[in-house]
């Protein structure tokens, strides 16, 4: 079996820093950070609430940057994270970590797929374009054959575009994200100059109780009734959006997943994590402002369910507005669908040369020199999304986070490990790594324990059964191949 893997064509190294830029970036902004600030955002953490919570989440995605930065050149393989945690704790370890890494990145293609509907809906007015053939209701969300089509679509071709090389996958997506930057850029600038957009619009900043004030019958006038005070209120605001940071930057650590296709020093990874994160930091809060400073009634479209950046980007600009947004949330979709897809191919490469998954997940297209069949897999299990619907889908975010939570885990403590065998490192990068390894604890500590006090922290119903199945699984297929876990700690790589 080795020497048969050995014969595989190896995979190409042909990503430059912009390509590896713009799949982390791509990755990190997809559908939510233009649709979740009426979603979740206002309403569960208000405008400060959402730009403390996201800035604190950048910043300890940063400190746990330098563990990838620092792990990535002493292991530049696929698989990153479980290729980290094999290497230090052995092959059960890496089970855990390539499990759950799985969840974090496949789930999010489909999510991705599913909001194709939704920006035609949102900028076709009342045409309803995709609207059409049969169509069924699914946790109460509605899905018809024409959204259905249209994202299978989608899903296809960006597969095929994987499969086709990276070099051109990489160009595309770097397209896609410096076209995303841009038009969340001009959005922020347009709301900075406007007089239609004022800070006065921005109450209840800390967000407010959304479940009560439906029930009320709440109105903008009188939502001040529904808003989070005091000190729990606070901390609640800002802990309800912190928890889920793990999501919301979930693609930086996509980085190593393509380690062996680098074509530049690793001395430029950490740079490049930074700016990465940085820019999606910048996203998130501007477009969850933009959408409160532009509308003077935000918690009524809230209520309403509208789409509150769609809306306040056409108050500001008219048509424009809205085009802007179409193009800036269709970029960020398709380069979340792109990245994931490259990923999620790469994680399963790597556990398929390492015995995890059978060797078909292995094998290399020789023409092209990607994971052909790990990526067929993958675009396989994506086409269930536009099946099932958005609201159902809703579940997968928090197992997203959870998976990434445990990714970031296993890279920190394994710097930690990996210093002490190499005698190298410094103080600062061990404190670095043990302050990440702590936050990320505390992160699915958050999603996964009620804290009494604490709303809209921890795991929807649905949540915790998605993530029973998903446990339930993985241990079954850990006791089918239980004699590949044999001997766990034999070897060091």
């Amino acid at each position: 079996m080795q020497n048969e893997q050995n014969r595989q064509p190896a995979l190409r190294k042909q990503l430059s820093p912009l390509h590896v830029w713009a799949i982390a970036f791509g990755c990190i902004i997809g559908w939510g950070s233009f649709i979740n600030p009426g979603k979740k955002f206002l309403p569960n953490s208000g405008v400060a609430g959402t730009a403390i919570a996201m800035a604190l989440g950048a910043l300890v995605m940063v400190v746990i940057a330098f563990s990838y930065a620092y792990m990535v050149p002493k292991y530049p393989k696929a698989g990153g994270e479980f290729t980290f945690t094999k290497a230090c704790f052995g092959k059960s370890a890496a089970y855990l970590c390539g499990w759950f890494l799985v969840a974090a990145y496949l789930t999010n293609v489909p999510m991705n797929s599913t909001a194709i509907g939704l920006i035609v809906d949102g900028l076709d007015g009342s045409a309803d374009l995709l609207k059409w053939g049969f169509h069924y209701t699914i946790a109460g969300f509605e899905v018809y054959l024409g959204e259905m089509l249209l994202a299978m679509g989608i899903l296809v071709l960006f597969g095929i575009l994987n499969i086709l090389g990276v070099k051109k996958a990489g160009f595309i997506q770097a397209a896609l994200a410096s076209l995303l930057a841009v038009c969340a850029f001009t959005l922020c600038v347009s709301a900075l100059v406007s007089a239609k957009a004022s800070g006065i619009h921005m109450e209840p900043i800390w967000g407010f109780d959304k479940k009560a004030a439906a029930a009320a019958g709440a109105t903008a006038a009188n939502i001040g009734e529904f808003a989070h005070r005091g000190t729990q209120g606070v901390l609640s605001a800002v802990l309800a959006t912190f928890a889920i940071a793990p999501w919301a930057f979930v693609g930086f650590d996509t980085i190593p997943q393509a380690a062996e296709e680098f074509r530049f020093s690793y001395r430029k990874v950490m740079g490049i994590l930074v700016v990465a994160i940085a820019f999606g930091c910048f996203v998130y809060i501007s477009n969850n402002t933009v959408a409160a400073a532009a509308l003077e009634n935000w918690p009524d479209r809230v209520l309403a369910g509208e789409w509150v950046l769609l809306v306040a980007a056409e108050e500001l600009l008219g048509a424009f507005g809205k085009v802007l947004v179409g193009v800036g949330v269709s970029c960020a979709v398709l380069s979340g669908i792109m990245g994931f897809y490259l990923a999620s191919s790469r994680l399963m490469y790597s556990m398929s040369r390492d015995g995890y998954l059978p060797a078909w997940f292995g094998k290399i297209d020789e023409k092209h020199g990607t994971p052909k069949n790990a990526m067929i897999f993958c675009i396989v299990i994506s086409l269930s999304g536009p099946i099932l619907g958005r609201e159902a889908l809703g579940w997968f975010v928090d197992m997203s986070a959870i998976g990434a939570s445990i990714g970031y885990f296993f890279t920190c403590v394994a710097t930690l490990v990996t210093m002490k065998r190499a005698g190298d490192g410094t103080r600062h990068l061990a404190v670095l790594a043990t302050v990440g390894a702590v936050f990320s604890v505390l992160f699915m500590v958050l999603q996964l324990i009620p804290i009494p006090g604490l709303s809209g922290v921890h795991f929807s119903k649905g949540s915790y059964l998605m993530l029973a199945v998903w446990v339930a699984l993985g241990a079954g297929f850990y006791l089918k191949q239980r004699k590949h876990f044999s001997g766990d700690f034999s070897e060091g790589t």
